[in-house]
This record gives structure tokens, sequence and C-alpha cells, in this order.
């Protein structure tokens, strides 16, 4: 039987093109005050490792080269 992958929305997204973290930045995952921003060292990309941003902005626009996106639901902006 296979298998769907359902693709699963997150808050903040990251361009891995744009995303310098394998350079050795750490902004976005800095920035975050809530810690929910890691480096995935295997890619060495940043990522959202849990689904509780409060939309604060501070990881997009401190990003030095706007890799980050934080997509603020309709319901809030």
């Amino acid at each position: 039987m296979p298998m769907t992958l359902n693709r699963v929305s997150v808050p903040v997204t990251v361009n891995e093109d744009a995303c310098i973290a394998d350079k050795g930045c750490t902004v976005c995952v800095e920035s975050c005050p809530l810690d929910l921003l890691a480096i995935d060292m295997a890619r060495g990309k940043a990522y959202m490792r849990y689904d509780e941003c409060w939309y604060c902005l501070p990881c997009e626009k401190d990003c030095p080269t706007q890799a980050i996106r934080v997509e603020i639901p309709y319901l809030l902006r």
C-alpha cells in the first residue's frame, strides 16, 4: 500500500540556496527568543525544529541574506 507524504506547513521557512549556515552563520538561531531554529549539521542549513512560533520576526529581519521567511497567518495580521 503506497504512502503519501503530506507536506507540513510551518511558519518559518528557509531558502536553502540563500542560507549561509554552512559558512558559520547562526544569526537566525541566536535571534529566536524561543530557540525554535537550529542548524542541520549534515546539510549546513537552518531549519525550524519546533512549530511554536510567536511571529516576532527577529530571525527574518536579522538574517544577512534574507534566507528566512516568516509566514504570518491571515487571522494574526
